[in-house]
């Protein structure tokens, strides 16, 4: 039969066709899998990467608790994803363990963001921001968690990504299938999300008073450019907010995404693997650094408290540094 809802979405809104939705969070979850199973993701290469980490003084008790208290949120979504990960029909959960992925990185972001500052966020926008001040500007985020561009004016952006690629072309419709592809299709997203990004801030901007001012359509003059980039130019893209933008397109922008249309239960089964085996490697990292910047002995004191206490079903190896 053909595909009759589709169709129907076809003739009601802007809709993308199922397999090039799903190629691009397929192929970069993919492309980050590789890449924290490479020699940069070991234990010894994590704790050689966060050696110099001082220990905050002084102590702040309360920090300190609200990360080990994140911790534990992320921890169960850990605990969902590994066992969404036995599914027969991983068709069945793929957009729950979207959802579960992004919340183990966001509670993740914020006990790193207190242990670092003992900064906090209400809201996800927020808390992208604070990640970006305190741990991606400082460095304290790993190979592909540590990517942003921090100015979305369009020339900036093409200056970052093409730095950022030297000479990789290697581009999302594609599988990647070694290290290089890896970065080529990472690269690729954190383009898009970029794009993605302005694209939304240019909408917002046409709602504005200052824009309507203009009478224009676009922002093909130059005062309407000068108005867009004069917002462009505090935005940012980073890790979590390209994290935002994959849950939000499974939670909310698109019902045919990932579970519609031509079987690919391949390609979904590695794409469930791919999460938790990134969200795993995630935990290490931030495991390592956390332990090393919270008051001496908590964290062993946390997973101790955890292996009695808690009732989710957690290898507690993962927390270990």
């Amino acid at each position: 039969m053909p595909e009759w809802l589709l169709q129907r979405l076809f003739q009601t809104k802007d809709q993308a066709r199922p397999r090039f939705a799903l190629q691009g969070a397929v192929n970069w979850m993919r492309g980050l899998s590789i890449i924290v199973d490479s020699p940069l993701f070991s234990d010894k290469a994590i704790a050689d990467y966060y050696l110099n980490v001082q220990r905050r003084h002084p102590v702040n008790l309360e920090s300190d608790t609200l990360a080990m208290e994140n911790v534990l949120l992320a921890l169960h979504n850990i605990s969902s994803l590994n066992s969404m990960n036995i599914a027969a029909n991983k068709y069945d959960i793929v957009r729950s363990a979207i959802i579960s992925w992004y919340y183990a990185i966001y509670y993740f972001c914020s006990a790193m963001t207190l242990a670092a500052s003992g900064a906090n966020s209400e809201n996800h926008t927020g808390t992208a921001r604070i990640w970006q001040a305190d741990i991606v500007n400082r460095e304290l985020a790993i190979g592909p968690f540590g990517l942003s561009v921090r100015d979305l004016t369009p020339d900036a952006v093409k200056t970052t990504i093409s730095m950022l690629r030297n000479g990789n072309v290697f581009a999302l419709p594609d599988c990647p299938k070694n290290e290089y592809e890896a970065w080529g299709a990472i690269y690729s997203y954190l383009d898009g999300t970029a794009d993605y990004e302005k694209w939304r801030i240019e909408e917002e901007l046409k709602k504005s008073k200052e824009f309507k001012q203009l009478n224009v359509a676009d922002f093909r003059t130059k005062d309407a450019r000068t108005l867009r980039d004069s917002r462009l130019l505090g935005a940012m893209v980073n890790f979590l907010a390209q994290a935002f933008r994959f849950r939000g397109k499974a939670n909310y922008r698109d019902s045919i995404y990932l579970s519609y249309g031509d079987n690919r239960a391949n390609a979904i089964n590695q794409f469930i693997a791919d999460l938790e085996n990134v969200a795993m490697k995630f935990t290490r990292m931030v495991s390592f650094y956390i332990s090393r910047r919270i008051e001496r002995d908590a964290w062993g004191a946390l997973i101790n408290d955890l292996e009695t206490n808690i009732r989710i079903t957690v290898n507690f190896d993962i927390l270990k540094v």
